[in-house]
């Protein structure tokens, strides 16, 4: 069993937690007390502002849209690994920066395959080889 001073030293996350529950319970409760309970035709129909939608809202698009989406996440990922490494380059000393160098080096060949096969060209037409 934990002694008080363990219950001590977690009475902050405890408070914080209690804190958090309390927030919730009182926003859900303030608007459920001040909010409008009015139903009509129109209360469910879709707004955006001010204008009735037109059309469907599953529209077809390219698949470069998803490609694009991934490779910024990649790219995106290999900042935040970049950004891991810099907090810690000098704890990692040279054999970090060998890693890192690798890591850039090979995600740098896959921006230039990427390039090479036409998956950042977004002019339309398709290379010919």
């Amino acid at each position: 069993m934990g002694t008080v001073n363990d219950l001590a030293q977690h009475l902050p996350l405890m408070a914080f937690l209690l804190g958090v529950a309390g927030l919730c319970a009182l926003m859900l409760s303030v608007s459920h007390l001040l909010g409008s309970r009015s139903w009509g035709r129109s209360k469910n129909e879709p707004f955006e502002s001010g204008m009735l939608p037109v059309g469907d809202a599953r529209l077809r698009f390219s698949v470069k849209f998803y490609l694009v989406a991934i490779l910024f996440v990649i790219f995106e990922i290999e900042a935040l690994f970049l950004l891991a490494w810099a907090v810690s380059v000098r704890e990692s000393g040279w054999v970090g920066f060998a890693g890192a160098a690798l890591f850039m080096a090979v995600l740098f060949v896959g921006l230039i395959y990427e390039a090479s096969v036409g998956a950042l060209d977004w002019s339309g037409r398709q290379r010919r080889r």
